[in-house]
């Protein structure tokens, strides 16, 4: 595990996107396994900025994301689809029939499952995964238990991740409490993974996770097992790890 250690979300941001950028530049019909959240728009950003500028050509690009919440349309505002749309695919020259979601409007949660596992197969896997990092360890909506998931699965989210969540919400009953998300096996077989997070209130977990024991009740720490990772976190949220570093 490499972890790069960036001034501030800005930076943060900004070194994220390099290492994306890159990969688009190495291999121009890449893979790239995406995230949502507050986490990886700064990343964005850059991206779409650096497109603007006629650096990036993501004309190639295929996209599997993380995640979609289960029982909100792709209009709505708070759906990954349209989150993706907003802050990436509808700024850069994506073909957008390559952009892949769970299907958060499918209610039989086998068949979703499974309909999304096949399509992460038959693009040949994911060549970099984008993860951030929640308050309890998750990536993506795999919460803490008492095993590892494999596949994509249906989750019930946790108490404290549909309050992390309210925010984006008009009011807390607003918020979904399920989601489809990658399994945790699916997330370890990208080839790269890179992991972005950022602030004081991510410390604790920041360490627990990539300097504690790997165990399901911490899901990011899984990531320690895996060849190639890359976490870049600010100076905030590495303010706990001191000289473990």
């Amino acid at each position: 595990m490499r972890i790069i250690k960036a001034k501030d979300y800005q930076d943060m941001s900004r070194k994220a996107a390099n290492i994306i950028s890159a990969q688009i530049i190495l291999k121009p019909d890449c893979v790239l396994g995406l995230a949502t959240g507050s986490s990886p728009i700064g990343a964005y950003q850059h991206l779409v900025e650096w497109y603007g500028k006629g650096d990036l050509d993501f004309s190639g690009v295929t996209t599997v994301n993380l995640d979609e919440y289960r029982g909100l349309p792709r209009d709505n505002a708070q759906s990954y689809y349209y989150f993706m749309h907003e802050h990436l695919f509808g700024k850069v020259n994506i073909n957008t029939s390559r952009t892949f979601l769970p299907d958060g409007m499918e209610a039989d949660q086998e068949a979703a499952c499974k309909k999304y596992d096949e399509t992460i197969r038959s693009v040949g896997g994911v060549d970099l995964q984008l993860l951030g990092l929640g308050h309890n360890g998750h990536i993506g909506f795999n919460e803490p238990g008492e095993v590892f998931e494999k596949g994509t699965h249906c989750v019930d989210l946790s108490e404290r991740t549909i309050q992390a969540n309210t925010r984006f919400f008009a009011s807390e009953e607003e918020v979904p409490r399920q989601a489809y998300t990658m399994g945790i096996q699916t997330i370890m077989m990208a080839r790269k993974i890179l992991l972005v997070v950022s602030g004081a209130d991510k410390a604790e977990i920041v360490r627990d996770a990539f300097f504690g024991e790997v165990t399901p009740q911490v899901p990011a720490s899984i990531l320690q097992l895996h060849q190639d990772v890359t976490v870049v976190a600010d100076a905030a949220a590495l303010s706990k790890c001191g000289e473990l570093l």
